[in-house]
């Protein structure tokens, strides 16, 4: 991760004033407190960052899903149509073959 004014051979942490100045960047007013707070949760993701960099990884397979992931939906089995009357029959209202529902935002029909 490259963050505007934050060099690895500068610090091994990042400070306030970059992280004033990203925020700056992203157009964020933020209170001193809440810049010590943002601070320690950007240093502690970056160091969790270079802790992963840190792992050995050339001999593992790139996955999707650390398990094997099998298809659990059942058999697509056509099955008879509903015929409107077995649904429409239990609406609350009903006019022409279809639902009636109540007019909303004083539509006209």
């Amino acid at each position: 991760m490259v963050l505007a004014g934050y060099n690895e051979e500068m610090s091994d942490s990042i400070s306030s004033e970059e992280v004033k100045h990203v925020a700056n960047l992203a157009r964020l007013r933020l209170t001193s407190e809440e810049l010590g707070i943002f601070t320690e949760q950007l240093r502690a993701v970056l160091d969790h960052a270079k802790d992963v960099e840190a792992l050995e990884l050339d001999d593992i397979e790139p996955m999707s899903h650390p398990l094997p992931i099998e298809n659990t939906m059942r058999e697509d089995i056509p099955n008879p149509m509903l015929r409107p009357s077995d649904f429409l029959s239990e609406a609350p209202a009903v006019e022409g073959g279809r639902f009636l529902v109540p007019k909303i935002l004083g539509e006209e029909a």
